[in-house]
């Protein structure tokens, strides 16, 4: 169980950005001590020590592919979710280059996939960009009509990590790939690990990151399925089968194995409370005049992104924390990139500035969503009264 202290006040911290980080689970904290305590060591040490800790980092190995269901093998670590993602769509581009440079993903990935597929443009490859519905589903048969023999690579995230709408991922990579079975399909899942069912049958290259489920910041993973072919980003000692050198974050792997053993034991009970916490935060569309939801109302309930007609959503937030509730605009990796078009513009035409994401997690309660939903109903009344006219 998450606990936090009291803060000024009396109040007690409310925690809504579950899909930008989560606080590190009370067990992870404890096996991550232990093992700094206990067994810090090199993994690539030849002494006892040294073997000791690469066994445990081998024994998270394991625990992280059962819970993709992939052979611990085909699993390599990386420094988080943004190494894994830019790996991947860097990697294998660049390796099956002289078999084609027709790329292809869609416009609301993540800014790790996004910006990687910039810079592939930059290097001279035809990148096509699949436009989404008004859901943030990706246009199915725009998608398939770009594959052609050309066509080497493919990534399309499962869940959105902005609105929670979640794609067909192995059905549409099983679709691309009787289309052209040599193209690779890779899936940002760093949304859905932990917390979905992830079927790995037809996708060739995944991406999990370790913060989203509970464990520490700066560790991530790629599953790459054996034969694909991928180009290393980095030289060195020839750790995570060359893929990934340098010295392994070995706690932080330890962390991110007990989370992944935790989460797919609690998976449906946690999937339960989240959904009924969000049926809790939806009534909100009631209590308030002019609020929508934002993408797919039967996506992820991890995820709920709402608009306020006439209420900026930055303003909203700070609002929000005078009361010591933390919610987000958005992801947190573009949340400071001015330039960059929010995904909420995607969706609802000209209202992406009012967005608010509630990041729900598995320690938030339906008191909490309660009180959200209460301070909401006192500032966005207030905000709206006071706006510029």
């Amino acid at each position: 169980m998450i606990y936090f202290s009291l803060r000024s006040g009396g109040l007690k911290l409310i925690y809504f950005d579950n899909a930008a980080t989560t606080a590190p689970d009370k067990a992870v904290i404890s096996e991550a001590e232990d093992f700094l305590q206990n067994c810090f060591a090199n993994p690539s040490s030849v002494h006892s020590l040294g073997y000791e800790a690469e066994m445990r980092l081998e024994k998270a190995r394991k625990k992280v592919a059962a819970a993709l269901g992939a052979d611990p093998k085909q699993l390599f670590f990386t420094s988080g979710g943004t190494e894994a993602n830019n790996t991947a769509v860097l990697g294998a581009a660049e390796a099956k280059k002289r078999r084609g440079k027709r790329v292809i993903t869609q416009v609301t990935e993540h800014p790790s996939v996004a910006d990687a597929f910039n810079e592939l443009e930059k290097r001279g490859f035809e990148v096509i960009r699949v436009n989404v519905d008004k859901k943030g589903r990706v246009c199915e048969q725009e998608l398939l009509s770009a594959v052609n023999e050309e066509t080497t690579l493919v990534s399309v995230m499962n869940i959105n990590n902005e609105f929670g709408t979640i794609q067909p991922v192995n059905e549409l990579a099983e679709k691309v790939k009787k289309i052209n079975p040599e193209t690779i399909f890779h899936s940002d899942c760093v949304q859905a690990f932990g917390k979905h069912p992830i079927n790995i049958k037809n996708l060739d290259l995944v991406t999990v990151s370790a913060h989203k489920i509970h464990a520490l910041k700066g560790v991530g993973a790629l599953y790459v399925k054996k034969g694909t072919l991928i180009k290393p980003l980095h030289f060195g000692g020839g750790q995570e089968g060359a893929f990934r050198p340098g010295t392994e974050n070995t706690v932080g792997i330890v962390a991110f194995g007990a989370a992944t053993e935790l989460a797919a034991k609690q998976m449906q009970e946690n999937f339960q409370k989240v959904t009924s916490v969000k049926n809790e935060l939806l009534k909100i569309t009631q209590m308030l005049d002019n609020v929508w939801i934002n993408g797919d109302q039967e996506g992820s309930p991890y995820i709920l992104n709402l608009g306020f007609e006439g209420v900026k959503g930055e303003v909203l937030v700070h609002a929000l924390e005078d009361r010591e509730i933390y919610c987000s605009t958005g992801s947190a990796c573009s949340s400071r990139v001015k330039e960059k078009k929010k995904l909420a513009d995607l969706l609802v035409d000209g209202t992406g500035s009012s967005a608010l994401r509630i990041g729900i997690g598995k320690d938030n309660t339906e008191q909490q969503a309660r009180q959200l939903t209460e301070a909401l109903c006192e500032i966005v009344p207030m905000l709206r009264k006071y706006r510029p006219r």
